[in-house]
């Protein structure tokens, strides 16, 4: 249905579909080195970014500030790689990926607390958080951590100690879609096997019925839940200085943390559906530039794309719920 719509469109705008979903094919899956190099790249901070917002929203936490918490991660992640340069190599990563899990969870308990002790909604809060987040990391680049000659805003270009390793030999994939994939089977081993899980998954249903029928702490499962989803959020950012760019740039993220709302919806908020949209989105982004190019279709169309597939996944998902509602009703006459 996507395809159908998307195609009636490009030709609405004056564009061939069938030349534009070649380009987009052949940008992303056209060889093994572009979907290795381009479309699982792209995909590793989605994948992070999807897996903490997933997270959240399982346990009815709404956390939109991804975005925030992504950014203020990478520079605290960065500011360690370019300090503490005399740390050996495993050493000074890990630090660096433990700097960038730390500062966002503490970015997320900013709205946590303003949820549980003001009640104060978590939509607005981490919307407005996000802006912090992203204007710190520019004052970042123009100020105390711009690179040394004062020109451009970025870093400095941190160590080869403290850059991730490649995870496949002559490409550009780094152990960060590794980890991600790893976090990914965590998540989903706590969500399903474990105490903590069952008490997240029970508050994100009906937080009263916790209460009531499980002697659930909401607010403790809220906390924690809300910590961790800015830790992982935060995590995508250190990845991605540590992992691809190796320095940290005023313009970093591409959305992410916002796109990871349609990733985590699109997989069932679950861990591994995050893993297959992730991988999906990153293969539309990887496709958009050769799409440009050679099709000379603007790179805003993959938006469009976008925006049509979660439509239609939604749309189908109502008309789902509402069959399964019928048919409930039908039994119960």
């Amino acid at each position: 249905m996507t395809l159908g719509v998307a195609a009636v469109l490009l030709m609405l705008g004056g564009y061939d579909p069938v030349q534009a979903a070649a380009a987009m094919l052949r940008g992303s899956v056209g060889s093994w080195n572009t979907f290795v190099s381009i479309t699982l790249v792209r995909a590793v901070p989605l994948l992070f970014a999807g897996l903490a917002v997933a997270l959240a929203f399982r346990a009815g936490v709404w956390n939109i500030g991804a975005e925030g918490q992504l950014y203020v991660g990478a520079v605290a992640g960065v500011w360690v790689a370019l300090t503490f340069t005399d740390l050996p190599g495993p050493f000074l990563v890990t630090s660096a990926l433990t700097a960038s899990v730390v500062a966002g969870g503490a970015w997320a308990l900013v709205p946590a607390l303003m949820k549980l002790r003001l009640g104060i909604g978590e939509v607005i809060t981490t919307i407005l958080m996000n802006f912090v987040g992203i204007y710190l990391a520019a004052w970042m680049v123009h100020g105390p951590l711009q690179e040394r000659r004062g020109v451009f805003p970025q870093t400095d270009r941190i160590v080869d100690a403290a850059r991730l390793p490649e995870l496949i030999s002559g490409t550009r994939l780094h152990l960060g879609f590794a980890l991600a994939l790893v976090l990914a089977g965590m998540l989903a081993f706590v969500l399903q096997r474990t105490r903590f899980g069952f008490h997240l998954r029970a508050v994100g249903a009906s937080p009263a019925a916790a209460v009531v029928a499980g002697r659930i702490d909401t607010n403790r499962v809220i906390l924690l839940t809300f910590l961790a989803s800015g830790a992982i959020a935060g995590l995508a950012g250190g990845v991605e200085v540590t992992g691809l760019t190796y320095a940290l740039y005023e313009d970093l993220s591409d959305g992410w943390g916002y796109t990871a709302i349609a990733v985590a919806l699109l997989g069932g908020l679950r861990p591994g559906g995050v893993i297959v949209t992730a991988i999906f989105f990153g293969a539309l982004q990887a496709g958009a530039g050769a799409m440009q190019r050679d099709a000379g279709i603007p790179a805003a169309w993959v938006d469009v794309v976008e925006a049509l597939v979660i439509l239609a996944v939604l749309g189908l998902d109502r008309i789902r719920a509402a069959r399964v509602g019928h048919h409930a009703g039908e039994e119960a006459l």
